[in-house]
């Protein structure tokens, strides 16, 4: 089985990537290569609905992998396939948070815990982080 771990920094700001790579998306595809698309920012997701070329990458089998980090990402899928050959299986593994690897919303300036630390996004952050 194999798989292909695509981060955004090589897209458009949104994580897209330009028409004349759509043949080896769909390649990809044919071959049943796991295709996953993350962020590459700390805060935020991947949003694969605001343009016709994210649905287009869906379409092609691009799966978006939520929130979680790229180096989160490229291990959770490697323990997946150590799992299961099953790519349903994979995306249903790789699409369930399990340690707070993706989270259901990000606090509107989480980006700031990084800067210093805002009582707030400590709170927001203990409901996932047990």
């Amino acid at each position: 089985m194999y798989y292909f771990f695509y981060q955004t920094k090589t897209g458009t700001g949104l994580g897209h990537v330009n028409k004349p790579l759509y043949p080896a998306l769909k390649r990809a595809k044919e071959k049943d290569v796991a295709v996953y698309i993350t962020v590459q920012t700390l805060w935020g997701y991947v949003q694969m609905y605001v343009y016709d070329t994210g649905r287009d990458m869906m379409e092609l089998g691009v799966i978006p992998a939520a929130n979680m980090l790229p180096e989160v990402a490229y291990m959770k899928l490697g323990w997946a396939f150590g799992q299961t050959d099953d790519l349903e299986t994979v995306k249903e593994i790789m699409l369930t948070p399990i340690a707070g690897e993706i989270t259901e919303r990000e606090p509107s300036n989480g980006y700031l815990i990084y800067q210093d630390s805002l009582p707030e996004v400590e709170e927001f952050i203990k409901q996932y982080r047990k």
